[in-house]
């Protein structure tokens, strides 16, 4: 059994910066990609940026050029670099692992800004 374990998430004030990561308890095999989604009370759970196995990347239109997504495929660790924060950023925010076989979540951290 697979594990997502998330850390990073807080509270800040509007402009401020976070830092998540996402590690696997073990290596995952046949991985696609790794990315982070993210979902506010009473919304629908949207994807925030995605890097694929091969290093490309996307972005929703709501962080280009304040969000930035990296990997550590070694060791099975995916960041999301989140600069100038927005009160509308908040939201639990998930990482996800899919592979050619099953679809990894991990516990879901809260990111809180306040304005």
């Amino acid at each position: 059994q697979v594990q997502l374990v998330e850390s990073g998430g807080g509270l800040v004030q509007a402009g401020g910066s976070l830092r998540l990561s996402c590690a696997a308890s073990r290596t995952i095999l046949n991985l696609i990609a790794m990315g982070w989604y993210r979902q506010a009370p009473g919304k629908q759970r949207e994807m925030v940026a995605v890097i694929s196995i091969g290093g490309s990347t996307n972005y929703a239109d709501s962080v280009k050029g304040r969000f930035t997504i990296s990997r550590d495929i070694g060791k099975s660790t995916v960041y999301l670099q989140m600069n100038s924060l927005k009160p509308e950023d908040t939201a639990v925010y998930y990482c996800n692992f899919p592979t050619r076989g099953t679809n990894y979540w991990g516990q879901g951290t809260q990111v809180t800004v306040s304005s």
